[in-house]
């Protein structure tokens, strides 16, 4: 077997065993894919990584199976701790599911589950108990999740998709580029909130806007935020997330907040300025109108979880409702991972006596669980209403958590003309 080394690629001794064949078949597989793609990013070398987290476990078409099942087959076995993005089902309520690929999906998930890898079944890894720390090279798929771990916990991963994530697995190794690389994740841009009320600063609903704006104004730059005082986990989730899936976002520096910023010196490697975006306040209306579309009044469904509801987010959604029921013409789900539902008791027992379906190990906006929508699908979710329209072909009202719950209790939309302080 011949391998085509003539380039800047410089592998290790163990790396080219892989490659050529010494340490198994599946190995060998894997890296000539991990080597072609790390060319294609102008890597000169690979790099150790201590975690994984796979995306492609989701039903995409026959490849998604053929290659897990090629490695699997051929003895792979992942050489780092390695959980799973969200599946093509929900194996807690199988009754759930609509759709009729059901065989090849729980072969799918039994793929990887065969070649080592954790059950976890979750877009929001972060929210296990063990997670990667600063400076932690890792290989993440999924987009929310990697805008997480580089930007929140300040792991370094690259935006990796379907397929090179259970190659970096197997071998436990990446590219030497892109973000796991100094020099490429200081903040390219400012963002500045400055100018906002600071009662808009403060509330849940924007920071999903807020990443929308980011999504549609950085392309594949790394901003730095400069304005917000302070911020949760699940703020900077929804942040996350939305950027992730309105742009190309995989590391976002919050300014003051998030650990690679301390300040905004620092987060541009004390470097002038380039570009300053000031956020308006008609900029937030506009992109909080972009979220939500379709003419459609009639309010048939609420969607919240995307990414995937946190435990002190379940346990506010409960104290939202204050022992009201969902209205009998309204489904309301909630996506969540297994972990988090499991750890929720008496917080998840409470919320199905409500009439609130849960969802675990996947996400409705990519699998056929709900009932069919026959009017407005409402969410809090950015991400949820970014993808949902051409998902699944549904009118998408886009509100913050109390006008979901609100709504979802009276049986029509309902909204608080108070909640964005009159902009």
């Amino acid at each position: 077997m011949s391998l085509d080394l003539s380039d800047n690629l410089n592998l290790s001794d163990n790396d080219a065993a892989m490659l050529s064949g010494d340490r198994g078949e599946a190995l060998a597989m894997a890296m000539r894919i991990l080597t072609k793609f790390a060319r294609v990013m102008g890597a000169s070398e690979l790099l150790d990584i201590s975690a994984a987290h796979i995306d492609g476990c989701l039903v995409t078409g026959q490849s998604s199976l053929d290659l897990a099942e090629a490695l699997r087959d051929r003895g792979g076995q992942v050489a780092v701790p390695t959980t799973l993005n969200v599946s093509s089902l929900d194996l807690l309520h199988p009754e759930l599911y609509r759709g009729d690929d059901e065989p090849r999906a729980r072969q799918l998930m039994q793929a990887y589950e065969d070649m080592g890898c954790q059950p976890t079944w979750t877009c929001a890894p972060y929210q296990l108990e063990a997670r990667p720390g600063f400076g932690d090279q890792i290989a993440w798929a999924e987009s929310n999740a990697i805008a997480f771990a580089n930007s929140v916990l300040g792991a370094r991963t690259n935006r990796y998709g379907d397929f090179i994530d259970i190659c970096c697995a197997l071998t436990g190794r990446a590219p030497a580029a892109g973000l796991h690389l100094d020099e490429h994740r200081l903040a390219q841009l400012v963002i500045s909130v400055e100018h906002l009320p600071d009662r808009l600063l403060a509330t849940d609903a924007f920071f999903p806007v807020l990443g929308f704006v980011i999504g549609t104004s950085v392309d594949t730059r790394v901003p730095a935020v400069v304005g917000i005082p302070q911020a949760t986990e699940d703020q900077l989730k929804a942040m996350c997330a939305a950027a992730a899936s309105a742009g190309s976002v995989g590391l976002i520096h919050v300014v003051g907040i998030t650990p690679e910023a301390p300040d905004l010196s620092t987060a541009l490697g004390n470097e002038p300025v380039a570009e300053t975006i000031i956020v308006t306040a008609s900029d937030v209306v506009h992109a909080r109108d972009r979220l939500s579309s379709g003419d459609a009044t009639a309010l048939s469904t609420v969607s919240l979880g995307t990414p995937h509801y946190s435990q002190a987010e379940l346990a506010t959604l409960l104290n939202m409702l204050a022992g009201r029921s969902v209205h009998e013409s309204i489904a309301m789900y909630v996506n969540t991972s297994r972990d988090v539902l499991g750890a929720s008791g008496g917080i998840a027992a409470g919320l199905s006596d409500l009439g609130v379906q849960l969802v675990t190990d996947t996400c409705t906006y990519i699998t056929p669980v709900m009932k069919p929508v026959t009017g407005v699908a409402m969410t809090d979710s950015a991400k949820w209403a970014y993808y949902a329209p051409g998902n699944l072909g549904v009118d998408v009202a886009f509100a913050s958590l109390s006008e979901c719950v609100e709504s979802a209790v009276a049986g029509q939309i309902l909204r608080d003309s108070d909640m964005w302080g009159g902009l």
